[in-house]
């Protein structure tokens, strides 16, 4: 679907100035001719006025062929009565169009907006879970200009092939299909960018592309998101293209995730095969990310994939490269810039990138502008920067924990000041990580844990951040001398990773045999022995793993950080409430959300009471309430808002006992 602005001078506009009502009667005529010449004269076409002020006028077009535009733009004003010279036709996209929409609305050229993109079925596009996307307009640019915008991303082997196919033979008068899609392999976010653009810019400049708009969308593996809407994106983009940049990290075994990678990747491909002669889909993914693509590849059927891939160069073309890119510095090459290349190594243009930076930036300051060559801006970047990756993010947004993100922050900036200390030449230390987390059922103890391991890994402080998670029955074995064995194993899974052992004190707890001292035991001297590798987290009640602690004398001196998890208060478990309802496309009402803080600060005096569990337990509760309510009042009666709120009625506080005796955060 394509989206055009129209703008043009009036032929004989009036100068003076009319007076209130006869500007809107001259509106409401222009607005009847126009829903008369759509009706009449255009089945897969929609003009509307947007704006008439000082003798210009903003038209805007609903299209579904480039071809419609030309053929009955004169037409439509003739007919409407708004003769324009010097026109101007340029494609937009769908939020520019929302916004001619908008005006035209404003301005009484239309009655509804939204009805308008009801009936294009646009308006699912910016609905309830839609998908994020954003939007861009590609350019028509010449054969050269692009080759020589290719050989700076070290794309021979691949992207400059590809080239040569897009400008083979003539150029076409009308799209007509897509004889492939496109698969763009890159670690650096703008090589990848730019690459699609030069792929999409090279195939609308050969007649391959209809659409100069393209919408480009960020999904992670498992994320939830409606169909639906993912269709609708397809839908308003046909005749351009759909770029899909998957954020997979591609290094996860856990069943659950890999469920959800494989969800979230049939339902991409679904679509991409659905529109494939109308829609151009490029996938975006990691260079390594092997697993990801091979799904890809098995859910996308007969569709042909161009893959585009960074080329792997040896020390010579990589210095070619460095010396290219100081060129476009106008910056003279000293022999600084070659420092870290090796003869028998071969390297990506994204690691070719760094290391011309790191020279670029030290040459700026002593050759450029030697003023500055005392200033060394390094070690405080390093020092003053944010965690990264999307890990730290979600926890950072998570409710409440606040020791536990304290904690978390302090063993990130231990590992900051070893990377600074190297810097400088001093020997960097390895510390041991292990950790004990206590707190009630329900307070994200395990979430945090897993959150915990992939800042690890984001941050390059665990080489793959998986998080092992084991009970007693995991550990101990049947037979005496069979336990140092399974211990052993767990550690070697959590190999670079995260080793989280629930109810740790099961291991002992009531039980003075060797079956629980020779699991301590093995745990104590594998802790030792693969420090540098695995991080332990030891989690139970409060209560409880003091007397763990206790069991054996080296347990205690190895683990670095406690970390106590509070209860939830209630006014943080009604919050708790309104994400969980707000990840499921539901909302609460105010009076509901009243009656679960009632609900709440009674439940917390229970000994049992479950936390988070607890607020998800009720809020599940609710729908099923929720469900009876809506059937009684009758299916006929039942309006979308309905479906999607849940009120106080649907809220019914579970039989409690109370426990008047009050739990104890931390340590005895």
């Amino acid at each position: 679907m394509l989206f055009y602005k129209i703008q043009g001078v009036m032929i004989n506009a009036v100068v003076e100035e009319e007076d209130r009502r006869a500007r809107r009667e001259a509106r409401r005529k222009i607005a009847t001719k126009s829903e008369m010449f759509n009706t009449q004269y255009c089945k897969n076409v929609f003009y509307f006025v947007s704006d008439s002020s000082e003798g210009v006028v903003t038209i805007g077009v609903i299209s579904n062929s480039v071809l419609t535009i030309s053929n009955y733009v004169h037409r439509y004003l003739n007919y409407i009565g708004l003769p324009l010279r010097d026109l101007t036709i340029s494609e937009v996209t769908f939020s520019n169009l929302k916004s001619l929409l908008n005006s035209s609305h404003c301005e009484d050229y239309i009655d509804d907006d939204d009805a308008i993109l009801e009936k294009y079925n646009l308006d699912k596009i910016d609905g309830r879970q839609s998908v994020e996307y954003g939007e861009n307009i590609s350019v028509s640019r010449d054969k050269p200009t692009l080759v020589s915008l290719s050989e700076k991303y070290l794309m021979n082997e691949t992207l400059l092939p590809e080239l040569e196919r897009i400008y083979a033979g003539k150029k076409q008068s009308k799209a007509s299909g897509h004889p492939v899609h496109y698969m763009v392999q890159t670690d650096d976010r703008e090589t990848r960018r730019e690459v699609y653009k030069i792929v999409l810019d090279a195939l609308y400049s050969n007649g391959r592309l209809e659409s100069q708009r393209y919408t480009y969308c960020d999904i992670r593996p498992g994320e939830q998101f409606s169909t639906m809407s993912y269709d609708a994106l397809y839908q308003a983009s046909i005749g351009g293209a759909v770029v899909v940049r998957y954020l997979d990290n591609d290094d996860r075994d856990d069943v659950d995730v890999a469920f959800g990678d494989t969800g979230t990747v049939e339902i991409l491909c679904e679509a991409a095969k659905r529109y494939r002669n109308e829609v151009l889909t490029v996938f975006c993914l990691s260079r390594e990310c092997s697993k990801a693509k091979d799904r890809f590849f098995e859910n996308l059927g007969s569709i042909s994939i161009v893959e585009l891939k960074e080329d792997l160069v040896k020390a010579d073309r990589a210095k070619e490269y460095l010396v290219s890119m100081a060129k476009g510095k106008h910056v003279r090459v000293d022999k600084k810039l070659f420092v870290k290349l090796e003869e028998d190594k071969t390297y990506l243009a994204t690691e070719l990138k760094g290391f011309f930076e790191e020279w670029y930036n030290g040459k700026l300051r002593s050759a450029v502008y030697p003023q500055y060559s005392c200033i060394t801006a390094a070690e405080q970047t390093i020092a003053t920067s944010k965690p990264k990756g999307s890990a730290y993010s979600e926890l950072d947004e998570m409710i409440g924990l606040e020791e536990a993100k304290k904690v978390i922050n302090k063993a990130l900036n231990y590992y900051k000041m070893q990377k600074l200390f190297r810097d400088r030449g001093i020997k960097e230390d390895h510390p041991a990580m292990h950790m004990i987390f206590t707190g009630n059922p329900g307070t994200a103890k395990t979430t945090v844990a897993r959150l915990f391991a992939q800042i690890m890994r984001e941050n390059n402080l665990l080489s793959k951040g998986q998080l092992v998670e084991v009970g007693r029955g995991d550990l101990i074995a049947k037979y005496v001398g069979w336990t140092a064995q399974t211990v052993q194993s767990k550690f070697k899974a959590a190999k670079g990773g995260v080793l989280f052992i629930d109810e740790a004190y099961s291991l002992v707890d009531d039980r003075d045999g060797c079956f629980g001292d020779e699991a301590i035991n093995t745990i104590v001297q594998e802790m030792e022995n693969h420090r540098e590798e695995v991080i332990v987290i030891f989690a139970g009640y409060p209560d409880k793993m003091e007397g763990f602690l206790n069991k054996n004398p080296g347990l205690r001196s190895r683990i670095a950080f406690h970390v106590p998890f509070a209860d939830y208060s209630s006014q943080e478990l009604c919050r708790i409430a309104g994400l969980i309802a707000r990840g499921s496309g539901m909302t609460i009402t105010s009076e509901a959300m009243s009656k679960l803080e009632s609900i709440f600060e009674v439940a917390r005096s229970q000994s049992d009471f479950g936390n988070g569990r607890y607020v998800r337990n009720i809020f599940e509760q609710s729908k099923m309430n929720q469900a009876s309510r809506l059937l009684e009042k009758g299916f006929e009666s039942i309006t979308e808002r309905d479906v999607f709120t849940l009120t106080a009625d649907d809220i019914i506080a579970p039989p409690v006992t109370r426990d008047t005796q009050k739990r104890k955060i931390g340590f005895c």
